[in-house]
């Protein structure tokens, strides 16, 4: 029964799914005529929001080119890669791969989401490179499908922001600590519930031999795939001993182990977005070993992030329509108005899913919801920590069929977005009920 429900799923996305650039030009157009069916706005209103909001991503999305660079950079050094393949040859069978690969992206995006994007990719192609017979496919959809535990884990944009001081919501909730969201036993349950059950799921997963999709692994063997550069004999000129100098590259990666270690002993182990690729570009220039070297990968590296560059821009605008028309906050008070106090964080969990595909940031999305989630988690005497962490977990659930955030992952892996997608939507269905049943009797 399983594998027939794999089969359809994945005949369904392969012959629907369009390029991820296609699915947010077609979101676009969605969300503009639902802003004008369900909202007041006009359609220059609707032209207004989206152009004013295109361009309000342009710093995140430069922190998603460096995670999707600095990985790359970082798996093309020896000492990474050689790691990285120690660790897969562990795997000793195609079920296996699946399973380790699966736990691997948990256990990293549990500690922070865009450490687990990339380090799950990398792992799966090294799998790839070592294990016969096994779903490339489904390697790369188990490596993302680990990207659902993250707002619950330690870099939940969510649960954090309630705990710092001064966050915008403090006046009706006060300040929430992580003992009552990350560290809750409710979501720890639906944490470890999803790192018993995911696993499995992915290796059940697995098609019959003759359905495998496998790769050439002579592909992935290929050095310049990750960037991976040789020096060239040159003339020894005064710029061409920079280039190829040991010990400026030594001196420069002291630089920035230094400041990470200031960082992590003045505030404790708290990864973000900009200290993991922080992290992530100096080791890569530390193991590279040269200045060419490292300049030879971060080249080859770039040509694998257009995806994100030129998309970024308009899920922004999308953003932007959907917040300034107020058709988010209009999804969020209809959930809202057919809960009880039982059943809404259920339905805050379900709406949180479907506005997390038009506004594709937990924060942003929080900023959103917040108001609406709040007075109603209130007045039907429903806990506040429980409420966020539904909406935390709802923006992350949806995010396995979301192509948006899989982008850096394809682009490791060499795949289109409908090649997991049918995995992914497997997953989506089991995780979900794993989650709404934590979130209504935990």
């Amino acid at each position: 029964m399983l594998k027939r429900t794999i089969n359809f799923s994945n005949r369904i996305m392969q012959r629907y799914l369009p390029d991820p650039f296609l699915f947010v030009i077609l979101l676009t157009f969605v969300v503009f005529f639902l802003g004008l069916i369900f909202t007041d706005s006009t359609p220059i209103h609707m032209v207004q929001y989206w152009g004013e909001g295109f361009w309000n991503l342009l710093a995140f999305s430069m922190q998603m080119v460096l995670v999707l660079v600095t990985g790359y950079v970082l798996a093309s050094s020896p000492i990474f890669k050689n790691g990285l393949g120690r660790l897969a040859s562990l795997a000793r069978s195609p079920g296996q791969a699946v399973i380790y690969v699966t736990l691997i992206s948990l256990l990293a995006s549990w500690i922070n989401w865009g450490f687990g994007l990339v380090i799950g990719a990398l792992f799966a192609r090294e799998l790839a490179k070592r294990v016969e017979n096994v779903d490339y496919r489904l390697l790369i959809a188990s490596a993302y499908s680990g990207f659902i535990v993250w707002h619950g884990g330690l870099a939940g944009s969510i649960p954090l922001t309630i705990a710092t001081p001064d966050h915008f919501t403090q006046a009706s909730i006060g300040i929430i600590p992580t003992s009552q969201t990350i560290f809750a036993g409710f979501n720890l349950a639906i944490v470890a519930a999803i790192f018993i059950v995911l696993p499995i799921l992915n290796r059940k997963m697995l098609p019959s031999k003759e359905n495998r999709v496998t790769v050439d692994r002579s592909l992935l063997e290929d050095e310049t795939s990750l960037g991976a550069a040789t020096l060239e004999e040159q003339a020894p000129t005064p710029a061409i001993r920079l280039e190829n100098s040991k010990i400026l590259s030594l001196i420069t990666a002291i630089l920035g182990i230094s400041f990470l270690t200031y960082y992590f002993v003045t505030t404790g182990f708290k990864l973000n977005l900009n200290i993991v690729n922080f992290a992530f570009l100096f080791l890569g220039i530390l193991f590279h070993g040269t200045p060419s070297q490292f300049l030879n990968s971060v080249s080859d590296a770039v040509k694998g992030a257009s995806g994100i560059i030129i998309q970024f821009p308009f899920y922004a605008g999308i953003m932007g329509m959907m917040v300034a028309s107020g058709l988010a906050a209009l999804m969020s008070e209809g959930f809202a108005s057919i809960s009880t106090g039982f059943t809404f964080p259920f339905f805050a969990f379900i709406s949180a899913g479907i506005v997390n595909f038009f506004v594709p940031s937990g924060g942003g999305q929080w900023a959103v919801q917040a108001p609406i989630m709040i007075d109603a988690a209130q007045q039907l005497g429903v806990s506040v920590p429980k409420t966020a962490m539904a909406v935390a977990w709802g923006d992350a659930w949806t995010n396995l069929i979301q192509p948006f955030w899989a982008l850096p992952a394809l682009a490791i892996a060499g795949l289109k977005a409908k090649d997991i997608m049918g995995f992914c939507l497997i997953v989506l269905f089991v995780s979900g009920i794993i989650i709404s049943l934590g979130l209504l009797f935990l």
